[in-house]
């Protein structure tokens, strides 16, 4: 009876050893699983997030002048390639080096990684890379027509390298100052800024302004009428380029914004995954219709006549998107309304300011960006659901202001505060230096003939070439241009003529040296009588 019940037993337990075994299997498959799946969704966003180039170098093609497109589309690959360099070498490991190893320690910048060194994924640098080419490129269109080559090479290596790179590890990486994943956050809350509001758009907005005010507006741009500043209007040569590029960047935002979950499998992610992503919608569509209605009352007061503007609800559109990045997955669908609605006012009322002001943005970046990035940070302290922060940060004890205290909007002013004087610091003295070097500024003749002509060797229109039909100012370009290449050809004649007239000289001492052997060769073939050593002896 005994020996049946211990045979029972042993059947039993390995069955339950045997289930257990394969229970681990799956564990372990689907741990697996879990993981190739959260890495092809962030290399996908990733993706699409890298396709924004596309979205701004069309944007930036249809705001500027014919004669300038091959510079601004060379401008813009500059960025993804020195991004992309900067952001390996340097930059990640700036921002997210380490990521607060050490427990309880908050720090400044990161100190490992550097060439991704001990990265095991290697995804999140491509993420993380793509966002940092975004905030690169926005200063792109802002210095359109004007800037030098040298200058947006220098400063597109110092943005992805060091200023953005500090910004993001204040606030993205969890040994940062203002980062809610810290383990002693600020105020008990930190700085949320889900997919980039400040880190990206604010640092890029900022930047373009302090750019174009040490560069100064484009030639014949402002004008004095009665000591009034007056705007001369530089359309630009394709409004359909524009709305191809909007569009796109459109597009590629759900993978900007749906992607900042990085792992789609862990808890909570697919519902704020597809908040993010309704928001992202809504928002958008909010703020093109704010900005053209907007412009409609604007310009029935002001000729009269009602003006539906294409450009300015593309703008708007632009505007929403930026404004709604910061708090996609954490507000409801109707703040993101009410946010996108308002963004369309502010970049409005941002593009009259910065007229006003004599400040030159060929498109309008800084008040999308940077204005309308404030507006998007400031309005996560004001409508982020707690129903949606705890999936992301359990431990958070504030929320927006119309949920809970004023915790969290304190701290999105205290990000926008740190994020202003960051930049403010680093790259004022940066554009200052080159300024002063004269390597910012393009020549005033090459900026009135076009950069193309100047820097690509002329500029093609409907498949044609123009270069030979030039007014006054392209005539004088090209005679001096000319006049330039003329006396580099005499330095090069004078310098070959120094050349042949060293070599001369060269062989006639060669010439002279044979003569003088020669001739002593000859006078020692008179002493045939004497044996060799009897010469050296005499």
């Amino acid at each position: 009876m005994c020996s049946s019940l211990y045979v029972v037993i042993l059947r039993q337990f390995n069955h339950l050893r045997r289930q257990s075994f394969i229970l681990e299997c799956i564990a372990n498959s689907l741990d697996a699983t879990n993981v190739s799946v959260d890495t092809f969704f962030l290399i996908y966003a990733a993706s699409l997030v890298f396709y924004m180039q596309t979205g701004f170098a069309m944007l930036c093609a249809g705001s500027v002048r014919i004669k300038n497109l091959q510079n601004t589309m060379l401008k813009n690959i500059l960025d993804a390639c020195g991004a992309s360099l900067g952001f390996y070498t340097v930059g990640f490991a700036f921002a997210f080096g380490g990521n607060g190893d050490s427990e309880g320690e908050t720090t400044f910048i990161g100190t490992e990684n550097f060439f991704l060194m001990g990265v095991e994924q290697k995804a999140v640098w491509l993420f993380q890379f793509s966002f940092a080419a975004t905030s690169a490129t926005i200063v792109a269109g802002t210095l359109a027509e004007r800037s030098q080559m040298l200058a947006y090479l220098c400063y597109s290596a110092a943005m992805t390298a060091f200023v953005y790179p500090v910004a993001a590890h204040s606030i993205w990486n969890s040994a940062g100052f203002l980062s809610p994943y810290n383990v002693d956050p600020f105020l008990g809350t930190g700085t949320v800024d889900f997919a980039g509001c400040l880190v990206v758009h604010i640092t890029g907005g900022l930047t373009a302004l302090i750019a174009a005010k040490i560069l100064g507006p484009r030639k014949g741009r402002f004008y004095q009428v009665d000591g009034k500043i007056t705007v001369n209007d530089f359309p630009g040569h394709s409004i359909a380029l524009k709305a191809l590029g909007v569009f796109i960047l459109w597009f590629c935002w759900y993978g900007f914004n749906t992607g900042s979950v990085y792992h789609i499998t862990g808890e909570g992610a697919a519902t704020l995954a597809q908040n993010a992503a309704v928001n992202t919608t809504l928002a958008a569509a909010s703020g093109a219709i704010s900005a053209l209605f907007a412009r409609v009352w604007i310009s029935e007061r002001e000729t009269g006549e009602p003006v539906f503007s294409l450009c300015d609800t593309l703008m708007g559109c632009l505007s929403g998107l930026v404004s709604i990045t910061g708090g996609c997955a954490f507000v409801p669908a109707w703040a993101s309304i009410v946010i996108g609605l308002i963004s369309g006012v502010v970049y409005l009322s941002g593009s009259r300011l910065m007229i006003r002001f004599g400040i030159d943005d060929a498109v309008d970046a800084i008040p999308i960006h940077m204005l309308n990035g404030m507006w998007g940070c400031i309005a996560v302290g004001l409508f982020a659901d707690p129903a949606y922060l705890v999936l992301s940060h359990p431990e958070m004890s504030s929320a927006g202001l119309f949920y809970s205290n004023g915790n969290l909007l304190v701290c999105q002013i205290v990000g926008i505060f740190f994020v202003f004087g960051w930049v403010t610091i680093t790259m004022t003295p940066f554009f200052c230096v080159l300024h002063y070097a004269g390597w910012l500024r393009a020549d005033s003749l090459e900026e009135i003939v076009g950069l193309d002509i100047s820097y690509h060797g002329g500029f093609r229109q409907r498949g044609v070439e123009t270069e030979s039909n030039h007014d006054e100012e392209e005539s004088l370009y090209y005679q001096r241009r000319e006049e330039l290449r003329e006396k580099q050809r005499n330095k090069i004649r004078r310098r070959i003529l120094m050349m042949d007239i060293s070599l001369s000289r060269g062989r006639n001492s060669v010439a002279s040296a044979s003569e003088e052997k020669s001739d002593d060769v000859g006078n020692h073939d008179d002493d045939q009588g004497l044996p060799p050593i009897g010469r050296l002896t005499i």
